[in-house]
Parts: C-alpha cells; sequence; structure tokens
C-alpha cells in the first residue's frame, strides 16, 4: 500500500501549504512579464519593423537609390549582434534596469535624429547607433529577465512576453503609414519616438528588478531556501555554467549551427517569399498578404510550445529518459521549416501555399522561444546572458547572410524554385544539427 503524503514529504499537503505560506498574491515575475510585453511591442515596432514603410518617402525626397537606404538597416541589423556579448556580460553582472533604461532613452534620441537627416553617411551613422540600442532593448535582454525570475513556468512566461510583441509589426507597420500619410515622413518619425520615449523609458526604469532574491524570493515566488538547506550545493543545472565552459562544449557549437542555419534560411525566405509567390502569379496585394499571415502563423507556433515544452519537461523526469534544452523539442521543431518548403515547392496551388504559411510561420514562432529555453535549460542561468549574446551573434550573421545567400541564387539560376529546395536542404541539416546537440553533455564535467 502506498505511503501517505505528510509535513516531511515533498509531495504533501503540508509541504505544499509551506511553500504557498510566504508567497505573495501576486509575483512580481508576472509584472515584468506585461511589462516586457508592451516595451518589447513597442521597441520592434519602431525601432525594427517601421523602417520599412519608410524607405520610399525617403527615396523619393532624398534621391538615394533603394540599396543605399536598406544598407543602412543591414549595417544595424549586424551590429546588434556583434553588441549582443557585452551586452551580454553586462546582463549577467549588473542586471538589465539601468541598460535597457538607457537603450530606450538613446534609441528615441536617435529617432528624432533620423528625422532630421539630409545626408547619407549621416544616416548610416544613425542606423549604426540604432544597431548598438536594438542589442540593449530587444528580446535578448528581455529573455534575460525572464530567465531569472521563472524556472518552472519560464515557457510560459516567454510565451506571454512574445505574443504580445509578436504583435510589433501588426500594430506598427499601419500605424507608421497611417502617421506617414498624415504628417510626412519627418513629422511621423517625431512622432513615433514621442511613443518609444513615453512606452518604455519609465517602465524599464521604474519596473525593472534584477533578481527575485531582492524581494525575498526564489524564482516563481516560491520561499527562499531554508538555512539549513542554503548550504547545500546547488544542481548543477540551477548554479549555471561559466561562458567559458559552455563555449568549450561540443553541444554548445552544434546548438549555435543549428539556429544560424535555421536563421539563414528563415530569413532568405522572409525577404523573398513576396517575390517568390509574384513570380507565381500572385498579385501584390495577395502575396503581401500571405506573407503577413505568417506573423500569425507564429503567434499560434507561440502558443503551442509552453504545453509541450511542459510534456517535454515531465519526459526529462522520467527515469531513462533523457533530453535536453527544450526538452528534445528544437529538432522537431526546426524541422518544420524544411517540412514547409517542400510543400511550397511540392503543391503549388492555394491549398500548398496555406499548408506553408501554417508550418513555416508556426515554427519560427516556436523557435524564438526554444532558443531562449534551450540555454537555460542546458547550461543555467548563471551566465544566461552572456551564453545567449555569443548565440546571438551567430544567429545574426546568417539573419544577414540569408536574403544575400538566396538573392544571389536567384540571379544565378534565374528562378527560385532551386534555390528554395537547397535552403530546404540547409533547413534539414540545421535540424540534424540541433538533434546532435541535444545528444550531447548539457554541461561541462566537474
Amino acid at each position: 500500500m502506498p505511503d501517505t503524503p505528510d509535513a516531511s514529504t515533498p509531495g504533501g499537503p503540508a509541504a505544499r501549504a509551506a511553500r504557498g505560506a510566504g508567497r505573495p498574491r501576486l509575483y512580481y515575475g508576472w509584472v515584468l512579464v506585461v511589462a516586457l510585453g508592451i516595451t518589447e511591442t513597442v521597441s520592434w515596432g519602431i525601432l525594427y519593423y517601421a523602417f520599412a514603410v519608410f524607405v520610399l518617402p525617403m527615396e523619393a525626397e532624398l534621391g538615394w537609390s533603394r540599396t543605399a537606404i536598406s544598407g543602412a538597416f543591414a549595417l544595424a541589423v549586424l551590429l546588434s549582434g556583434l553588441a549582443a556579448v557585452p551586452v551580454g556580460r553586462w546582463l549577467d553582472r549588473n542586471g538589465a534596469r539601468a541598460l535597457m533604461t538607457a537603450g530606450s532613452a538613446a534609441g528615441t534620441g536617435l529617432v528624432l535624429a533620423w528625422s532630421t537627416v539630409r545626408d547619407l553617411p549621416v544616416f548610416y551613422l544613425i542606423w549604426a547607433a540604432i544597431g548598438l540600442t536594438m542589442a540593449t532593448v530587444l528580446y535578448e535582454p528581455a529573455f534575460a529577465v525572464v530567465t531569472v525570475w521563472f524556472r518552472r513556468r519560464r515557457a510560459s512566461a516567454l510565451t506571454a512576453v512574445t505574443l504580445v510583441a509578436g504583435l510589433a509589426s501588426t500594430i506598427f507597420l499601419p500605424l507608421a503609414g497611417w502617421l506617414l500619410e498624415r504628417q510626412g515622413w519627418r513629422q511621423a518619425l517625431v512622432t513615433l519616438a514621442a511613443v518609444l520615449g513615453t512606452a518604455t523609458i519609465v517602465p524599464h526604469a521604474l519596473l525593472l528588478r534584477r533578481r527575485p532574491a531582492d524581494l525575498g524570493l526564489a524564482p516563481d515566488g516560491d520561499p527562499l531556501p531554508s538555512p539549513e538547506s542554503a548550504g547545500r550545493p546547488a544542481p548543477a543545472a540551477r548554479r549555471g555554467a561559466t561562458t567559458g565552459a559552455v563555449l568549450r562544449l561540443a553541444g554548445f557549437g552544434w546548438l549555435a549551427l543549428a539556429f544560424s542555419l535555421y536563421s539563414l534560411v528563415a530569413n532568405g525566405v522572409a525577404v523573398h517569399l513576396v517575390p517568390s509567390l509574384a513570380a507565381r502569379g500572385w498579385d501584390l496585394r495577395a502575396a503581401a498578404a500571405l506573407a503577413g499571415a505568417v506573423g500569425a502563423m507564429q503567434l499560434v507556433g507561440r502558443l503551442a510550445f509552453a504545453p509541450l515544452e511542459g510534456l517535454a519537461a515531465r519526459s526529462r523526469r522520467t527515469p531513462g529518459r533523457r533530453g535536453a534544452g527544450a526538452g528534445g523539442l528544437v529538432g522537431p521543431i526546426l524541422l518544420l521549416q524544411p517540412l514547409a518548403l517542400a510543400v511550397y515547392l511540392l503543391f503549388p496551388g492555394p491549398a500548398g501555399v496555406v499548408v506553408f504559411v501554417v508550418l513555416y510561420g508556426a515554427g519560427r514562432g516556436a523557435a524564438t522561444l526554444a532558443r531562449a529555453t534551450s540555454v537555460a535549460g542546458r547550461y543555467g542561468t548563471a551566465d544566461y546572458a552572456s551564453i545567449s549574446g555569443v548565440l546571438a551573434l551567430c544567429v545574426t550573421a546568417a539573419q544577414a547572410a540569408g536574403p544575400l545567400v538566396t538573392g544571389a541564387g536567384y540571379d544565378r539560376f534565374g528562378a527560385y524554385e532551386p534555390v528554395f529546395w537547397a535552403l530546404a536542404a540547409v533547413s534539414t541539416l540545421a535540424a540534424l544539427a540541433a538533434v546532435r546537440s541535444e545528444r550531447a553533455p548539457a554541461a561541462p564535467a566537474p
């Protein structure tokens, strides 16, 4: 007959009551999730997505080529990746409050400076600075905050942030276009700068906190360990490995390769999807609508991620089972991309395109969360931001290369089909690299 749980049993009612006795009604980590959901939406919408709206009016007024204008944005993306490494080190040592506040203030000033630009070199300098600012206010620092404040409910918290921020393009692309029509592009940027400053500087300055221990709590709002247990060594996954030790692991190299190859393909397809659909005979409005639907499907992928990660976590705790990162989910999630491309290429009709949009968008949405949870799940939280910064550098370089590689392939073959088949093969290699990383040791040898 099974034993009845009592006060000395970890799962007993007395133990559950003890865990909840000192817990506040609303855990402050969820306040941070709401705040970051809002600030990430505004930051992504203005510093990243709105750029596309201003290319044509700048070209018309200033006489710069579209390539020259777009090059400034590409430079910003590259610099944001380079800055991710020092930003990660700062976050691990000092927390996010000062950095994200300063980044929001700098971003506001730089958008104002953009509204006055008349010289191309100055435009490039402004966007180089915006690229550095992106590294301090977009997903990487926000994920670092959430990872410190949550453990058991980390996937749910990250999902909540990205679900809200996933609406950034849906909100700010139409808003920027509406402002441009009514105010002109320069005054529209002034208005957007005001929105950015109002919605991000104050929340970052007043609401961000470094760690739950500052409020007398453990992650997820649990009570801090008792003095009797405080002296016990922490499990390696919770204590966390150092950045240098992790970078020497073959598993991290496979993980970086997986997400880099995946991102190269994802960005290449995203930029060339509308031209590819147009080449198949779709009108531009319908092609743009289908491309926009990818964003909606990303929300579906993110909603599905938390329950799937929960199932995978329970599987990891089953004797005889092993998994790493997002519980063995990374490989299957990345595999959705080559599957989507195969559907797109083999079934060119409307039904095939719709299935492609669903698979491709859901995969992209889930991959964002899988990348964040895989680092914390495998290597702990001690140097989470630094490790994520190195991973972000690899991924960002691949993102920048993706559209160029895809465009060069189109110029070489004169059609997108052979290029997309090659990208499907690269995506498959990304999924295989993810599986290889999950089979590698998840922490350095003691």
